[in-house]
């Protein structure tokens, strides 16, 4: 596994690891306030390497090694991250694989390059997680406190348990990136999603309405009834690889 940075135009960099190998590459993206050494990612990556299979992972702006400050940041930027590593880095056709934020992503570099896209795979894939944000989950002394700051707290359950840091410049930005609006969304390729019944930040029946906004007609749901936000536990890895796997074999030429 080859570390590297890629210099964006305004002087930040993004790291990132790049895994050489036959294709269809797997390319991971992660999610809100997560970063490339996560338990899906490493599970990833070994499987690629045991395959000999080109493997890409990286971290937004503002998240685990790559720089900048992650209250800065927003939707548009991390989409930009990932077209700017997906066009730099990985070569031929890829098969996306997005967790939560990371889905959402996920969606919009697969709309940016359809060419080169074969398949994605959403793990409690979040679109539109920023407008849910504002519409519920936010208490009303935290909306306050973003009026009057233009920023607030809310809980992290995950890590370290340091409270997350939301902008409303997030949430504003945000709204320009929805997608589950739209009438449809035009993606036509092979789309597998897994989703936990027992997930309290995205409800599993996000997968279901996103399933439904796609265009293409191969799209498969998975639920997991004891399934957490995260599913990284065992059996959950292994039937993250179970999935990427078929689907790997279902792109592959002959």
């Amino acid at each position: 596994m080859a570390e590297g940075t890629l210099q964006r135009d305004d002087g930040e960099s993004i790291a990132y690891d790049h895994l050489p190998g036959t294709g269809p590459g797997i390319v991971f993206l992660s999610g809100f306030n997560s970063n490339m050494q996560g338990d899906k990612a490493l599970a990833l990556a070994q499987w690629c390497a045991e395959q000999g299979r080109q493997f890409t992972r990286f971290d937004y702006f503002g998240h685990g090694a790559s720089s900048g400050d992650f209250a800065a940041g927003t939707i548009g930027r991390w989409i930009d991250d990932a077209v700017a590593v997906f066009d730099a880095v990985t070569t031929g056709p890829q098969l996306l694989v997005g967790s939560s934020m990371g889905g959402w992503i996920m969606l919009h570099l697969a709309l940016a390059r359809p060419q080169r896209v074969s398949a994605l795979v959403g793990i409690a894939a979040a679109p539109d997680f920023t407008a849910t944000l504002r519409e519920g989950r936010l208490g009303p002394e935290q909306m306050l406190q973003l009026e009057l700051s233009g920023a607030c707290d809310i809980p992290n359950c995950y890590d370290d348990g340091e409270p997350y840091t939301i902008s409303r410049e997030l949430l504003d930005e945000g709204e320009t990136h929805r997608l589950l609006t739209r009438e449809h969304i035009a993606i036509d390729v092979p789309v597998r999603l897994l989703h936990g019944q027992c997930d309290p930040d995205v409800p599993w029946e996000r997968s279901l309405l996103l399933a439904e906004k796609l265009r293409g007609e191969d799209v498969e749901v998975t639920l997991v009834k004891d399934g957490d936000h995260r599913l990284s536990r065992p059996q959950d890895l292994a039937r993250l690889l179970r999935t990427v796997d078929t689907l790997s074999r279902q792109l592959a030429p002959g």
